[in-house]
C-alpha cells in the first residue's frame, strides 16, 4: 500500500483508564473483528491479563478505515514494561492520550507522555468514561490542556464502552497522524518492538519496517544480537495472522521465524537482510536488566526438575527473565530469578503455580548491588549471602530510582514523611489543579517490599506511582544475618543501611518469632552484623507435663523429674533441628 494510505499509532494511558475497551472498539467499528467473535478486551489474550484487568504483553493490529490502513500497537501500562512501551513508540508516528474522566491524570499518563514527546509523537488526547456519573469532564480537559498546551477542541471525549464517538477518534487519527516518512534507501530495516514464543512454530517478531522490505522466506540478521535466522512467513495481524508475500516499508507486521528462544531477537534490535545488510542498526536499543531478584524453590525437593523445566519454558518467550541455580541448606535446590519489577515477579510466580501446578516458596525479593573490593576487583552480587567479607570490601553502591507520586494536595504532609522514611529525597512539587506532582529520588531496595501498599493506605487510594532507575550510589550498607538456634540461615540474610539495620533486626525477628513453630527447647532468634549481635527474640520451649504422674505433694520429687527432662532439653538443643516453615522466608513482605 502505498506509505501516504498508511497510519501507525498506538495508546497510551494509566492502568484501567480504557486503553484495552477503545481497541475493542476500533475493531468492531472498522469490521476488523465479527461482532460473533468480539470478547471484552480481545487483544488481551493471557488468562491473566484478562483476571487483572492489565495489559502484560503489547499486541499489534491492522484496521481498514476509509482507505487508509490504520496500524493500532495496544500497549502495557505498567511501570515494570517501560522498555517495552518506549520501543512500541518508536515503531508509531502517533499516539492516543486516553485520560479516564473520573479520575483525571495519573503518573504512568505523565511518564507514557514524556516518552512519546521524546519521540515526536503526535499526541490525540481523548477523554473516556464521560457517560459515568462520576465524570468531571471540564476538569480532565483543563488538566490535559495545562499538560500538553493544546486547545480544548482538539480533545475527544469518549465511552469506549458503549462507542460513543469513537468514530471521531478514528477520524482525528486519519486527518493528524503522519503518515510514515518515505525513504529511498535501498537496505533493509525493521525494528523488533516484541517477540514471543509459539510452541509449533518458534520465535515469531513483531516488526514495523522502515526501510525496504523483507520478503518471504528471506535470510534475516539481527544486528545488535549479531544473530541469523529465516522468515519463513512474513504478515500482518487483523487481530489473527494473515500471511503476505512481503513487508514493505511502513507496514507493522509480523515475522515467523526458525529461531528458538527470544534471547536471539531481542526487542530493540533491528532486523535486516543476509545478502544485503544494513551498515548501522536503528537509534535506542538497550538490553534490559533485571532489577529485583527472588529465590524461587519448590515446596517439595522432588519437583526441582519441573521448576526449572518451566522456568526455562517461561524464559524463551520472556527475554528479561534471567536465571541461575541457587541452594539453600534449609530450602534445598532452587533458582535464583531476575525480574523487572515486582509486578513482573508477581505474574511469573502466578503462571509458574497455574500452569505449571507448582507449589513454591519465594524468599524476600531483593535487588542488586554494585561493589568494589579493596583489591580493585568489581562484583555485581544479586543476593546477600553472595557479599564478600566486610575487610575485603572498598564500597557498596546500590541502585537508586527517580520516582513520581501524583496525589491529592489535602494528602502531601503523609506521603512525604514516607519517603523520608524509606531513605528518600524529595526534589519538588508541583500542581494540577487540585492534585499535586511529588518528585522524589530513593534507593530501590527500601521500595520494593511495601511502599505502594503504604502509599495507597496513606492516601486512601488515590495516589498513583511511577518510577525509573537513576543509577548506583555508593551507601554504607551492611548485611544482617539472621540465626535460628545458633545457625546462620543465608536464605534470610537481607543487605541494609547502617542507620537502619537495628530496627529491621528487631522488627524481622518479632515477625519469625511468630511464624516459626515452638519446640521442645528453646530457641534462640538473632539478628547479627558480622559476629555483633544486634537483636534477639526467644522462643520459649514447651513444658511436658511430667509431675502428672506424682500423685503426691513431694517437692524433691517434683524437682528431680524437672531437672532430668532440663537435662534431656539441653541434649536436644545440641542435637535437635528446626522446622522452618515457608513463611519464615516473606516475612518481609509482610505488613503488621
Amino acid at each position: 500500500m502505498n506509505a501516504e494510505k498508511i497510519r501507525n499509532f498506538c495508546i497510551i494511558a494509566h492502568i484501567d483508564h480504557g486503553k484495552s475497551t477503545l481497541a475493542d472498539r476500533m475493531m468492531e467499528i472498522t469490521g476488523t473483528v465479527e461482532k460473533r467473535e468480539m470478547k471484552s478486551q480481545l487483544l488481551d489474550s493471557m488468562e491473566l491479563e484478562r483476571e487483572k484487568g492489565i495489559t502484560i504483553k503489547l499486541a499489534p493490529v491492522q484496521m481498514n478505515y476509509k482507505g487508509y490502513e490504520l496500524n493500532l500497537i495496544d500497549t502495557p501500562g505498567h511501570v515494570d514494561f517501560s522498555y517495552e512501551v518506549s520501543r512500541s513508540l518508536q515503531a508509531v508516528e502517533s499516539a492516543i492520550l486516553v485520560v479516564d474522566a473520573t479520575q483525571g491524570i495519573q503518573a504512568q499518563t505523565l511518564a507514557n507522555v514524556y516518552l512519546a514527546i521524546e519521540q515526536n509523537l503526535t499526541i490525540i488526547p481523548v477523554i473516556n468514561k464521560i457517560d459515568l456519573p462520576a465524570a468531571n469532564v471540564e476538569k480532565v480537559t483543563n488538566e490535559i490542556v495545562n499538560l500538553l498546551g493544546c486547545n480544548p477542541d482538539e480533545i475527544i471525549p469518549v465511552s469506549a464502552k458503549t462507542g460513543m464517538n469513537v468514530e471521531k477518534v478514528l477520524d482525528a487519527i486519519v486527518e493528524r497522524a503522519n503518515p510514515p516518512k518515505e525513504t529511498n534507501e535501498k537496505e533493509t530495516r525493521a525494528l523488533i518492538f516484541d517477540s514471543y514464543f509459539d510452541d509449533y512454530r518458534g520465535v515469531i517478531l513483531y516488526v514495523r519496517v522502515f526501510n525496504g522490505k523483507i520478503p518471504k522466506n528471506a535470510n534475516i540478521h539481527m544486528m545488535e544480537n549479531n544473530t541469523n535466522g529465516i522468515a519463513l512467513e512474513v504478515g500482518v495481524l487483523k487481530p489473527k495472522m494473515k500471511p503476505k508475500d512481503e513487508l514493505s516499508e511502513g507496514e507493522v507486521g509480523y515475522i515467523v521465524t526458525n529461531l528458538k528462544t527470544t534471547r536471539e531477537a531481542k526487542v530493540g534490535d533491528t532486523v535486516t537482510l543476509q545478502k544485503q545488510p544494513a551498515t548501522a542498526p536503528l537509534p535506542g536499543y538497550k538490553n534490559v536488566l533485571p532489577f529485583v531478584y527472588a529465590g524461587f524453590f519448590p515446596v517439595s525437593n522432588d519437583q526441582y526438575k519441573d521448576l526449572k523445566e518451566a522456568v526455562e519454558k517461561l524464559s524463551l518467550s520472556d527475554s528479561a527473565l534471567r536465571f541461575e541455580p541457587e541452594n539453600s541448606p534449609v530450602l534445598g535446590f532452587g533458582l535464583r530469578i531476575g525480574f523487572l519489577g515486582l509486578l513482573h515477579m508477581d505474574i511469573i510466580r502466578e503462571r509458574l503455580e497455574r500452569e505449571f501446578n507448582l507449589d513454591l516458596v519465594v524468599t524476600n525479593p531483593s535487588t542488586n548491588y554494585e561493589v568494589t573490593l579493596q583489591n580493585g576487583e568489581e562484583l555485581e552480587i544479586k543476593s546477600a549471602a553472595d557479599l564478600p567479607d566486610m575487610s575485603e570490601i572498598l564500597e557498596i553502591r546500590e541502585p537508586w530510582v527517580k520516582g513520581e507520586i501524583i496525589l491529592p494536595v489535602s494528602m502531601i504532609g503523609n506521603v512525604l514523611n514516607l519517603i523520608v522514611e524509606k531513605r528518600g529525597l524529595h526534589k519538588n512539587i508541583s500542581y494540577l489543579e487540585d492534585r499535586a506532582v511529588i518528585n522524589f529520588e530513593a534507593p530501590m531496595a527500601n521500595l520494593l517490599t511495601d511502599f505502594y501498599d503504604q502509599l495507597k493506605s496513606l492516601t486512601s487510594g488515590y495516589a498513583s506511582f511511577n518510577y525509573e532507575i537513576s543509577g548506583y550510589k555508593a551507601e554504607d550498607l551492611v548485611r544482617v544475618d539472621f540465626l535460628v538456634g545458633g545457625n546462620k540461615i543465608d536464605a534470610l540474610a537481607i543487605m541494609c543501611h547502617k542507620t537502619e539495620a537495628d530496627a529491621i533486626g528487631r522488627e524481622i525477628t518479632k515477625k519469625l518469632k511468630e511464624v516459626i513453630p515452638r519446640q521442645n527447647y528453646e530457641v534462640a532468634l538473632q539478628a547479627a552484623i558480622g559476629a555483633r549481635v544486634i537483636a534477639r527474640e526467644t522462643i520459649g520451649a514447651y513444658r511436658k507435663d511430667v509431675t502428672v504422674k506424682i500423685h503426691t505433694g513431694d517437692r524433691d520429687r517434683k524437682a528431680k523429674l524437672l531437672e532430668k527432662q532440663k537435662r534431656g532439653k539441653a541434649r536436644m538443643k545440641r542435637f535437635g533441628k528446626i522446622d522452618i516453615p515457608s513463611e519464615a522466608f516473606t516475612v518481609m513482605l509482610k505488613r503488621d
